[in-house]
């Protein structure tokens, strides 16, 4: 766990010194040939068929790059230098802390500026509700929301699939939560098509959501964090998102969510959180959570592994 964590501050440290890859990103590649290939495949079918087109379309697109680097690791590269430097760069190509951040920042200006329609233009970059109505207090709402959700979706996902299979297993994550951004829309063009794409992203995301969940609780009001994500989480639509974004409103103790308009259609999304209107300080408060959170994580995986091997040497001692 030691040499997995010093792994992990590297490539965080490396996405904070150097963002994200201006050019030639590995993400808008794959994006590029995900489109193609959905372009070529989806069709008009039954459902059923959709959907199976849809899993073969994920397993094309998703699956060959992670067995690729994984039969790399295990036969060419294991433990050498070489496959510790690898590990680290595919770590950084997979992790979004500083994009994310500096989005979320860009909007802070644009508020801070007095500058609404700015405001709107890089709010609408970062979530996909309509942002041309948007007012001040909208337009932080949804960047604290899109912090939250991001912080997990772009950071802890990520490492914890890292955690467990190395650089191979956060690169199948990333390309998974790329093709659910791609294809998970409930309109007429993906509902059946992107299904899969949805459920496993669902499926790869309940452990990491979870996790960031409770960091987020308890890098920022515990007790709040965790009633919001007792009495609301299961009132939102998205199972992962949903505990993620209520412990962090509660957390922060802000109130998210509230009617939104999603490609036309008013949907009445429930309030939750805490008591507090959102503004743009909250923006900055939703940036330091997540970097808290992340501390708390990354200390918690140092001492955790050490406390269990103390008690099962205790216990072992006890019995002899």
């Amino acid at each position: 766990m030691p040499i997995v964590v010093i792994k992990i501050l590297i490539a965080l440290g490396l996405d904070q010194l150097l963002g994200e890859p201006k050019q030639y990103h590995p993400l808008v590649g794959f994006g590029r040939l995900a489109g193609r290939l959905e372009s070529r495949i989806n069709h008009p079918a039954s459902r059923t068929r959709q959907r199976l087109l849809g899993l073969l379309a994920w397993l094309l697109a998703v699956t060959p790059v992670p067995l690729a680097l994984w039969w790399l690791q295990q036969t060419w590269l294991g433990a050498s230098l070489l496959g510790i430097t690898l590990d680290i760069l595919l770590l950084y190509l997979c992790v979004g802390r500083t994009s994310l951040f500096e989005h979320s920042l860009r909007v802070h200006r644009a508020l801070e500026q007095a500058d609404l329609p700015l405001a709107r233009q890089h709010t609408s970059m970062i979530v996909s509700r309509e942002c041309q109505q948007l007012d001040e207090a909208g337009c932080a709402r949804a960047t604290v929301e899109s912090v939250l959700e991001n912080g997990n979706d772009s950071i802890y996902g990520a490492l914890f699939w890292f955690t467990l299979l190395g650089g191979s297993g956060a690169v199948l994550y990333r390309l998974a939560n790329t093709l659910d951004a791609m294809w998970g829309y409930r309109n007429r063009r993906y509902l059946h098509f992107g299904w899969a794409a949805a459920k496993l992203d669902d499926l790869l995301n309940y452990f990491p959501a979870r996790i960031c969940a409770l960091c987020y609780a308890l890098a920022g009001n515990r007790h709040q964090a965790l009633a919001s994500w007792r009495q609301h989480s299961h009132q939102l639509s998205s199972p992962n998102g949903g505990p993620v974004m209520c412990a962090g409103a509660g957390a922060l103790n802000v109130q998210l969510g509230g009617p939104a308009t999603y490609h036309g259609t008013l949907l009445h999304k429930p309030y939750y959180g805490g008591n507090t209107p959102a503004c743009p300080r909250h923006i900055i408060a939703a940036n330091r959570l997540v970097d808290r959170s992340l501390v708390i994580c990354i200390a918690l995986c140092l001492v955790i592994p050490g406390i269990l091997y103390g008690v099962i040497q205790f216990s072992l001692q006890q019995g002899g």
